[in-house]
C-alpha cells in the first residue's frame, strides 16, 4: 500500500512538471468539446478530452495490471 501511494505521488510530480508540454497537445480544443459564449454568459465542457484522456489513462492502467501480474 505504501509503495503504491509512493507511485502515486511521483506520478503526479511527473505531471505536473510535465503539465506545459501537456497543453500543448490540444486538451480542451478538440472536436467534441462543447462551448457555447453568450453576452454575459459561458459554459464549456470538454467531452472530446475528456473521452481522450479517459481512453489513454484505461489503456495505461491496463497495460500497468497486466505487467503487474506478469
Amino acid at each position: 500500500m505504501r509503495a503504491t501511494l509512493i507511485g502515486l505521488g511521483v506520478l503526479l510530480v511527473i505531471l505536473g512538471l510535465a503539465w506545459p508540454w501537456i497543453m500543448r497537445l490540444g486538451l480542451g480544443h478538440l472536436p467534441g468539446d462543447i462551448r457555447v459564449e453568450r453576452p454575459g454568459f459561458g459554459f464549456y465542457f470538454p467531452f472530446g478530452s475528456s473521452l481522450l484522456v479517459s481512453v489513454v489513462a484505461s489503456l495505461l492502467l491496463s497495460l500497468i495490471f497486466w505487467l503487474w501480474r506478469r
